[in-house]
């Protein structure tokens, strides 16, 4: 029979083992599913429509669920509704219910230019997103963040240092596993895009703010995926 000394020394040297294999991607072999990233489609959209006799304003309405896209389009006193509609691989594809027309167009953040189709008539459609007068201030990202992500179900604390600069963010990460800097980030049509080095692979990050928090997903060196969640220091 073991004594008590014994399996305090095993319980011990269990636990260094268990933080030594996460530190090294190891755990990354029970990884959960990667996650969806935060809805940044889905809103108001305004802009022109152009064709060979000129341009016209237009407005675009979107609710995306996953891959899938309703909602619909708005050109003077015309109402489209939006009968198929799919978002993948950055680019959107809308057909038009009781119209032989169709959009196909690119999504850069905030921002969609693409092409429509109606009948034997084409042209072009430059839209930005209108941002509702409540969230039209500017989040203050800039500071200091406490965060806790989530690996394989359990809590991974972190702070990160941001700093913003237009559409570029700096900036750092620190952990128990030791310190990272930000290689590359964006805030760019409400998302945070984040690129932090490790010794181990480069973990990207998403966010968007809700409520206050940064709330979004990570990979970890395409190992391990999860959701984050983020809250500034005052």
């Amino acid at each position: 029979m073991r004594s008590s000394k014994t399996l305090s020394y095993l319980t011990i040297t269990a636990a260094v083992t268990i933080i030594a294999l996460f530190a090294t991607g190891v755990i990354a072999q029970q990884q959960s599913p990667p996650q969806a990233p935060p809805d940044t489609l889905s809103g108001k959209y305004e802009g022109v429509a152009k064709s060979a006799s000129g341009e016209a304003p237009v407005t675009l309405e979107l609710k995306r669920e996953g891959t899938k896209i309703t909602g619909r389009a708005v050109l003077g006193q015309t109402v489209a509704e939006i009968s198929e509609g799919t978002f993948a691989d950055g680019t959107l594809t809308l057909k038009f219910v009781g119209k032989e027309g169709s959009l196909t167009a690119k999504v850069d953040g905030d921002k969609i230019t693409g092409d429509w189709v109606n009948d034997a008539r084409k042209g072009t459609v430059d839209l930005k997103k209108v941002v509702p007068a409540a969230a039209a201030a500017p989040v203050n990202l800039s500071g200091e963040w406490e965060a806790v992500a989530d690996a394989n179900g359990e809590p991974f604390p972190f702070n990160l240092i941001l700093k913003i600069e237009g559409e570029k963010v700096t900036g750092s990460s620190s952990s128990q596993l030791g310190e990272s800097v930000i290689s590359s980030g964006t805030w760019k049509g409400g998302q945070l895009n984040l690129s932090i080095e490790s010794p181990n692979g480069v973990i990207a990050m998403t966010a968007a703010v809700i409520d206050g928090k940064l709330a979004g997903v990570f990979d970890y060196a395409g190992q391990l995926q999860g959701k984050w969640v983020a809250v500034k220091k005052k």
